[in-house]
């Protein structure tokens, strides 16, 4: 049986390209659309030519975010598409009017949250003909199949990015680039909110109401975390990376889910002394002939990918035949991230085909940088190895951060790592080390990555 048409991150013209200029929607480059009668604003003036108009619904955290961030990058964005987005009008609980935003727009970015009024608005720009960018997961949940069904109808684009893991680039992952793949499994810590609070269980041993405490006076929780720490944040986001994975009609309320809000300090301490990690796992994977989509806590082994994935970051495992196992991560919540998964959604639609990068413009590439360097060095049986290796990698400007030696007589290893230092600095004091007569073999070198991201 095969398998429904998947929506894919965009429902535009069957041009092979993110943003084709055919449709009600398009732009292309040089020339505003012919519904474009004003500057944003409404004061009657013509607008340039290239300019792309962009109507924003809602003022909070992200659609602030948005304005701010777009504004500082429109000249950029001008130089890569040819055309200048640019605010046509905002609109709030007091102030702006949708039907007017909606005349001077070319594209809709929803940032209102929640349903109503946001289904109604969006429905009425997709079917008005202009392009819509979203990062609301409750709509795409629970009317996907719908909004969809509109965009299509309309030859315009859907993107929603955001609405799933803030900055992380999943869905044009699943939607796009592994398009023609057959998926079987997509794992996820999809909620930074309760990845912080394990995590913070786990560093400190604190309580879950301690940790979630913390996560509050940081900003990772909101003041009543229910939807987060019970699943629901999470269940929202893997019906849409369902729904786009395998193309099967999944809504929020087909997703069973637990959340944390039972996890004990000591259930995180028995898991540490087992080598393994507590998160809450949102996943969605074809068993039995049929689709299985859930969230729940559960523990990982220090293999696994997702295990490494700490404080409020997100990540998400996509498993397939064709690519055995790839892993995304990055940032998944904060005004700033969502609003730069907004920002590369607008960008996508704005581009029409056919079209060339800008010229390139030279750079000089760096090639000697600053990273720390795990040491591995075989000695003989003599006696002050350990002084006389730390002393040539001293005259070099190379400090030890931690070292072990393993081993006696004949057979002993060092094994270090260094701070941070010029490759070129340590580079040259290995080679001193190697024709040290006690020296067994040629040491062995591997970078350390020392930053630490929550």
């Amino acid at each position: 049986m095969s398998e429904p048409p998947r929506p894919g991150a965009a429902a535009g013209p069957a041009s092979g390209r993110p943003g084709g200029a055919g449709g009600p929607g398009g732009v292309s480059p040089g020339g505003p659309s012919s519904r474009r009668a004003g500057a944003a604003g409404g004061s009657g003036g013509r607008e340039p030519p290239g300019s792309f108009r962009i109507g924003v619904l809602g003022s909070g955290t992200v659609g602030a975010a948005f304005v701010e961030l777009l504004e500082s990058r429109a000249d950029a964005i001008a130089a890569e598409v040819g055309a200048r987005p640019q605010v046509s009008g905002v609109l709030t609980r007091s102030r702006g009017d949708f039907g007017d935003i909606l005349e001077r727009s070319d594209l809709i970015v929803e940032a209102i949250g929640g349903t109503d009024p946001a289904l109604r608005h969006v429905l009425a720009a997709l079917r008005a003909g202009r392009h819509v960018v979203s990062a609301n997961k409750q709509l795409l949940s629970r009317h996907g199949d719908e909004l969809f069904d509109a965009a299509a109808g309309s030859d315009v684009q859907l993107r929603f990015e955001a609405a799933v893991a803030g900055v992380v680039p999943v869905i044009r992952v699943i939607s796009e680039t592994l398009a023609g793949a057959h998926i079987e499994r997509v794992n996820g810590i999809v909620n930074g909110t309760t990845n912080f609070i394990l995590t913070a269980m786990e560093r400190t041993g604190a309580s879950y109401e301690d940790a979630l405490a913390e996560a509050q006076s940081l900003g990772y929780a909101e003041a009543d975390p229910t939807e987060d720490v019970s699943g629901l944040d999470a269940a929202a986001k893997m019906a849409i990376l369902a729904r786009l994975a395998f193309g099967a009609p999944v809504h929020v309320e087909d997703v069973p889910c637990e959340g944390i809000e039972n996890v004990t300090a000591e259930d995180i301490a028995y898991a540490r002394e087992l080598g393994l990690s507590l998160k809450l796992i949102g996943s969605a994977e074809r068993t039995g002939g049929g689709l299985a989509v859930s969230v729940y806590p559960a523990f990982l082994y220090a293999g696994h990918p997702l295990a490494a994935v700490h404080g409020s970051f997100n990540a998400v495992t996509i498993e397939s035949p064709a690519i055995t196992e790839i892993t995304l991560s990055g940032p998944g919540a904060g005004g700033s991230q969502t609003a730069s998964a907004l920002l590369g959604d607008v960008i996508s639609a704005m581009i029409p085909p056919p079209f060339a990068p800008p010229p390139a413009v030279a750079t000089r590439l760096v090639t000697d940088t600053e990273s720390a360097f795990y040491l591995h060095v075989e000695v003989g049986d003599h006696p002050g190895v350990l002084a006389q290796v730390a002393e040539l990698l001293g005259l070099q400007g190379v400090s030890i951060k931690s070292v072990v030696q393993k081993g006696m007589g004949a057979d002993a290893r060092l094994a270090m790592v260094m701070h941070p230092v010029l490759e070129s600095k340590f580079r040259a004091a290995v080679a001193l080390i190697s024709r040290l007569e006690f020296v067994r073999s040629e040491p062995r070198v591997i970078r350390v990555i020392e930053g630490v991201f929550e």
